[in-house]
């Protein structure tokens, strides 16, 4: 399909995905994922092949609720008889929850304001039907340490300890985080971290999220673990700081700029 074609028109669509079943967002050759899923739906419904792109590489076992993704077509139908066909089709664990014609200069890659992601956990075993969308944290921790911890990660830090880069990779790991808050849903006896910034690296909230609680419930790894890990002093414990499990990370939102 030719992007510049002068029938086809950019679609901009928000997504919500329960990420259990899939080896993340991105497409890939023998794998169930999200983008895959979408697209083969879309193939089976309209006869027509489509390519999404979308904001954020989500990872196998992360849920989203607010994806955002654009792609193109030639289809003569409205968006909400799209939207409505495509939806019909898809899994339970998949849904589209707004498909709109785009501005041709959209990229949901760019311009991007902020990304705001949520992290569960509980110290108390779940209902099944929570079970998948919160790590059950079996230790004890202590708040106001669990606070000090996630907020020494807030502004412009190097995060190159606490993400996963592949071989080959030389993008600068250097990220601002805009605000992290931790509440307690006392309605579902689940803790919520909310991370706020405008972009992330591999596994940076989950490496976040594991360090913070780690220290928070070990009297022998001080706030300074984090601050040396941060500023990579010789000797830091980055290393051997656990990262939280997939399934308790959720993408909430994606904001653009005007």
């Amino acid at each position: 399909m030719n992007q510049n074609d002068v029938n086809t028109k950019p679609y901009k669509i928000i997504v919500a995905y329960d990420g259990t079943e899939y080896y993340g967002w991105v497409a890939q050759p023998g794998l169930t994922t999200v983008t895959g899923t979408l697209q083969d739906v879309f193939q089976k419904v309209f006869s027509q092949s489509i390519r999404i792109i979308g904001s954020s590489r989500t990872d196998a076992g992360v849920h989203a609720l607010g994806q955002v993704a654009i792609f193109v077509s030639p289809l003569d139908i409205t968006p909400q008889a799209m939207r409505r066909a495509w939806n019909y089709r898809l899994p339970p664990s998949i849904q589209i929850r707004s498909l709109e014609i785009a501005d041709n200069t959209f990229n949901p890659q760019r311009n991007v304001r902020q990304k705001t992601y949520h992290y569960y956990f509980t110290t108390k075993r779940p209902l099944p039907m929570a079970a998948r969308y919160a790590w059950y944290y079996h230790s004890a921790f202590d708040r106001d340490k669990l606070e000090a911890a996630l907020q020494l990660f807030v502004g412009t830090h190097d995060f190159k300890n606490f993400c996963t880069m592949d071989e080959g990779d030389l993008r600068p790991t250097e990220r601002t985080i805009d605000s992290i808050e931790l509440e307690y849903l006392k309605r579902y006896k689940i803790w919520r971290i909310t991370v706020r910034g405008q972009s992330f690296l591999h596994y940076m909230i989950r490496r976040i999220v594991g360090a913070a609680l780690h220290i928070s419930k070990n009297e022998a790894f001080p706030l300074s673990t984090i601050t040396d890990a941060l500023l990579d002093k010789p000797g830091h414990q980055a290393g051997i700081l656990p990262k939280a499990p997939a399934h308790g990370l959720v993408l909430r939102k994606i904001q653009y700029r005007d």
